[in-house]
């Protein structure tokens, strides 16, 4: 069914489908919030002349009045989901009524599909509704088998908007934006003003911001989930004296009729959470409302008269907004619901969604339940997840009752609900709890101030947890908490910074001035969910003794050995590992040689190759022959040094050893005896002078070449040759100095000799330098004294 806002379809549907004699069971109704559920239970029972509990009952998270008598039960949307898993026949109720299904919450999304199977195998007569008045109704009536679209008009009043001129400047805060256009809407009308904020901040900054600045007889009223029953009563009853302007979250969008509100104030923003299945964390986003949310805050102001509304938005910009803001089932934090699934006994491809749900955030969620034990490796739910599923908070929670007992209760409940502190107090859980424990003295002693109303709803859900579950356990606070959290322990990084890493893999950052930014280890409970480094918003310190008690069955020891690029050497580390942290970590002092060899070629590869002498007149041998040898290019070699290198390293660890180190025989061994045996007949290694010393040839050059004193040449006659390629002899003084290159030394001998004979006696007197070099004797020594 679709009607506008303010048609009335919230409390008249359910009494007519009543009152029309064809339903003989119950009539269960959801609501998106628990105060809409209270008061459109009360006007119902209001119209009947009833109180409620009678005819038309309620039933929310803490709070139920219903009787044997009641028809018509209001209930918000999770407790169908239990209803339903409790009794999958739903005996005794002929009608489900889904209302304000526009919102796309996930449990409705969720409920539908459980309702519609269960309609489809179970109950073929059971009714269902759904209602709304900006929904898109061919889709949904086309998911619930081509049912009939029902339109009504209503009797809603014209609402006229109000646009800005222009934009809201960049740099305009939009606290302030909103406050100075309540003003104006204040001094501009009558009658009631409901103001839509994204969330409580922007409330209370709103509140200040409009101090001493509207009249006197309007009295501003903060309306937001976190408040108790009674002060949201207060904000939504009639005032008999003055004006009242109620200050509001989304929470006053739909199903809530104000009496006195004719005048709306819509600051255009909404908050909601949006879950990264890349960070295993939901984070709070603000963003532009959509079209569909700007009509149904707009129809708040035509509920009982005609009214207007201002927007902060341009019309322009109203052009661009989303029509609708995106279903819950595609951005939210899929745990519980995959746990739902499992329970049912289905999976999310095998129901019926309007939406399917997101898949990246369906494998995260089965990951987590499968480390919380909650589903087993095929996915089905274990006895431990049948008793998570019944629970009635995140599984994360559930598992850490099922484990500590009645203990955990105020932890749960503390989880549960908005943070006892306001964001200014540090990330430490611990004070949290001592405010529970004992609000006033912790008052006394700290600056922070405890929110009185969530103070009384955390001790009311801890109560009521705690009955849930006997006995009792030594565990500490913080244990519990990574039993919860067994994917957050964190360890401090080495640094300044307080950064830590996360169990779970990921990296997360304290402000170094918060009192635990110098714990080893804590437990990240709340994140802001950034992607690079979360920034931790609550926490509890823990300490490894805690940790290994209770995680003895899930630590790894593992051994690890690599090169250091910073170190410039392999090192070995022996660790005792939680998931992605290190409890321990000691030197690997018997590593087995093979294993630090492999981790010193990648160090190989890191300093590359620094060629000694010999081995690169080696090197420069097998290239002058590459056709008939293996390829020994650098890059070759580095890129087989696993094949050829790794065999002759042992003991090397570092980069000096490297420096000192001898390739030549892994080289060499490259080459097996018929290609070194080529190689030697092709490129000789030395050339053997006529006093049989063996010279180093070197072939890294036009020429291959060798350098020795000209008197060791004395008595050749021929040029040496290399194949056809004449060797280049650079012949040395007896000092060692270059005297002469040349490759034709038959051509010296007849040519240049004697000049260089001339000059030589001069120099060095002592030394022979005879006429005929080509018949004299090789020397290495000086002329022999004369006797006497």
């Amino acid at each position: 069914m679709c009607a506008p806002p303010g048609a009335g379809k919230t409390t008249t549907i359910p009494l007519s489908i009543l009152q029309s004699g064809q339903i003989s069971g119950k009539i269960i109704m959801l609501e998106p919030r628990r105060l809409a559920a209270r008061n459109a239970a009360m006007r119902m029972a209001e119209t009947l002349g009833e109180t409620v509990g009678m005819t038309v009952g309620y039933r929310v998270r803490g709070d139920t009045k219903t009787s044997a008598n009641t028809r018509i039960e209001v209930v918000t949307e999770g407790i169908l989901t239990r209803m339903i898993q409790n009794d999958p026949e739903l005996s005794g109720i002929d009608c489900i009524i889904f209302d304000e299904f526009h919102e796309r919450s996930l449990n409705a999304d969720l409920g539908l599909a459980l309702i519609l199977e269960i309609s489809n195998v179970l109950r073929d007569d059971l009714r269902i509704v759904v209602m709304s008045a900006t929904l898109d109704a061919d889709p949904i009536a086309k998911l619930i088998g081509n049912a009939p679209i029902i339109i009504s008009q209503g009797r809603s009043y014209d609402v006229t908007p109000i646009w800005l001129d222009r934009p809201l400047p960049k740099e305009r805060r939009f606290e302030l934006a909103l406050a100075d256009l309540i003003v104006q809407a204040v001094h501009e009308t009558e009658g009631g003003v409901l103001a839509f904020c994204p969330g409580e901040g922007e409330i209370r900054r709103v509140q200040t911001a409009l101090a001493d600045r509207i009249p006197k007889n309007c009295v501003v009223m903060p309306l937001f989930g976190a408040m108790d029953f009674a002060a949201q009563q207060r904000a939504i009853t009639v005032m008999n004296d003055g004006r009242k302007v109620v200050l509001a979250t989304s929470i006053a969008e739909t199903s809530l009729t104000i009496p006195d509100i004719s005048v709306v104030v819509d600051g255009g923003l909404a908050r909601r959470s949006r879950f990264a299945p890349a960070t295993g964390m939901s984070r709070l986003v603000t963003e532009r409302a959509s079209k569909a949310e700007a009509t149904q805050r707009m129809g708040r102001a035509g509920r009982v008269r005609a009214g207007i509304c201002y927007k902060l938005w341009s019309k322009a910009e109203e052009g661009v907004m989303a029509s609708f803001a995106p279903a819950e089932i595609e951005t939210a934090d899929l745990t519980a619901f995959t746990l739902e699934l499992a329970q049912w006994g289905s999976s999310a491809d095998e129901m019926e969604f309007l939406t399917p749900p997101n898949h990246a955030h369906l494998t995260e969620a089965q990951n987590v339940l499968k480390m919380l034990g909650a589903l087993d490796e095929t996915g089905r739910i274990t006895d431990h997840g049948k008793t998570l599923v019944s629970t009635p908070v995140h599984p994360r929670l559930g598992h850490m009752l099922a484990l500590g007992g009645a203990k955990a209760a105020p932890i749960a409940a503390l989880l549960s609900d908005r943070d006892l502190l306001d964001r200014t107090a540090p990330v430490d859980f611990a004070l949290r709890m001592s405010a529970l424990k004992d609000r006033q003295n912790f008052e006394s002693q700290t600056p922070y101030r405890v929110h009185r109303q969530t103070l009384d709803r955390v001790k009311q859900d801890a109560t009521r947890l705690g009955r849930r579950f006997d006995g009792s356990n030594e565990f500490s606070a913080a244990q519990m908490l990574a039993m919860a959290f067994p994917d957050r322990i964190g360890k401090r990084r080495k640094g300044d910074d307080a950064r830590f890493v996360l169990s779970g893999g990921k990296g997360a950052i304290l402000d170094n001035s918060d009192a635990l930014a110098n714990a080893g280890y804590i437990v990240a409970i709340e994140l802001d969910g950034n992607p690079r480094d979360a920034r931790i918003l609550q926490a509890i310190q823990i300490t490894e003794p805690e940790i290994r008690e209770v995680f003895s069955d899930s630590l790894t020891k593992s051994t690890s050995c690599v090169w250091s690029k910073r170190d410039r050497r392999v090192i070995t580390r022996l660790q005792e590992t939680f998931g992605n942290i290190a409890l321990s970590d000691t030197p690997w002092t018997n590593a087995p040689d093979d294993v630090v060899a492999n981790a010193m070629l990648d160090g190989v590869r890191d300093l590359g190759f620094q060629w000694s002498p010999a081995e690169a007149r080696f090197l420069a041998r097998v290239r002058l022959v590459s056709r008939a040898l293996p390829a020994m290019s650098d890059d070759d070699l580095m890129a087989s040094i696993d094949e050829w290198l790794l065999p002759h390293i042992s003991g090397i660890t570092n980069a000096q050893d490297w420096r000192k180190f001898n390739c030549l025989d892994a080289l060499r061994g490259i080459l097996n005896w018929d290609q070194m045996q080529r190689l030697d007949t092709i490129a000789p290694p030395h050339f053997t002078t006529p006093l049989n010393r063996k010279i180093p040839i070197d072939y890294d050059g036009d020429y291959p070449s060798i350098e020795l004193r000209l008197q060791e040449m004395f008595g050749q006659t021929t040029h040496p040759m290399i194949g056809q390629t004449p060797l280049r002899i650079t012949l040395l003084s007896p000092a060692g100095r270059p005297v002469q290159t040349t490759t034709d030394l038959v051509g010296f001998w007849n040519n240049s000799y004697a000049d260089v004979r001339k000059d030589m006696r001069g120099r060095y007197p002592k030394h022979p330098w005879p006429e005929d070099p080509r018949h004299a004797d090789p020397t290495l020594r000086a002329k022999p004294r004369p006797n006497g």
